[in-house]
C-alpha cells in the first residue's frame, strides 16, 4: 500500500482507565492547564481562562495532594495521563473532569464518567452531580444529565458561568 492509499485517519490510540498514581500528578497539571487554556477558548475569554487556570496550581505535588481527598480516575495513553476525573464519593459529586485538548470529543471524558457512575452505584448512590463549564454542559445534557440551573463562580477576580447538573444512576443488567 502506498502512502496515498493509507487511510485518512489514524487509528484511535489505546486508552487505559485506572485510579491515579503519584506519577500522574505532573500530567494532571498539564492536562488541566491546557484543557482550560485551549479547550475552553471558544466559551470563555482569555482573562477568564487565565484566572481559572491559576485557581489550581500547575505543579505535580498539588495534584497528588488531592488524591487522598478524591477518588481520581485517569485515562492513560502510552504511559501518560491524557484525561482525569476527581470524584467526591461521600458527596456523589464529580469535582473535576479534564481531557487533553486534541483528544476531546473522542469519548475519554464520557468513559471516565461511566467509571465514576459505576463506582457510585456500587456504594449505593442514587444520583451524581457536577458543576459543568459552558463547554461541557450540552454534552452532559445529551447523555441524560438534568440541568439544575446556572451558577456563577469567582476565580481570581473573574466571574465564570457554569451549570449544576445531576444524573440519576440506574444499574444496567449485563
Amino acid at each position: 500500500m502506498s502512502d496515498s492509499d493509507a487511510p485518512a485517519t489514524a487509528a484511535t490510540p489505546r486508552i487505559i482507565y485506572r485510579e491515579a498514581l503519584v506519577r500522574d500528578g505532573a500530567d494532571q497539571a498539564e492536562v488541566f492547564y491546557h484543557a482550560v487554556m485551549q479547550s475552553a477558548a471558544s466559551h470563555y475569554s482569555l482573562t477568564q481562562r487565565r484566572a481559572w487556570a491559576q485557581a489550581l496550581p500547575w505543579e505535580a505535588c498539588a495534584w497528588v495532594a488531592r488524591h487522598p481527598l478524591y477518588t481520581t480516575l485517569v485515562a492513560v495513553c502510552d504511559g501518560r495521563c491524557v484525561g482525569f476525573l476527581e470524584l467526591d464519593m461521600p458527596e456523589a459529586r464529580v469535582e473535576t473532569l479534564y481531557v487533553w485538548p486534541s483528544l476531546g470529543g473522542h469519548g475519554i471524558g464520557t468513559t471516565l464518567l461511566i467509571h465514576a457512575e459505576r463506582l457510585l452505584l456500587e456504594q449505593g448512590s442514587e444520583a451524581v452531580e457536577i458543576e459543568a463549564s459552558l463547554m461541557l454542559v450540552e454534552r452532559l445534557e445529551r447523555r441524560g444529565w438534568e440541568n439544575l440551573g446556572e451558577q456563577w463562580v469567582e476565580r481570581g477576580g473573574e466571574k465564570l458561568k457554569r451549570y449544576r447538573l445531576q444524573k440519576r444512576l440506574h444499574a444496567v443488567e449485563t
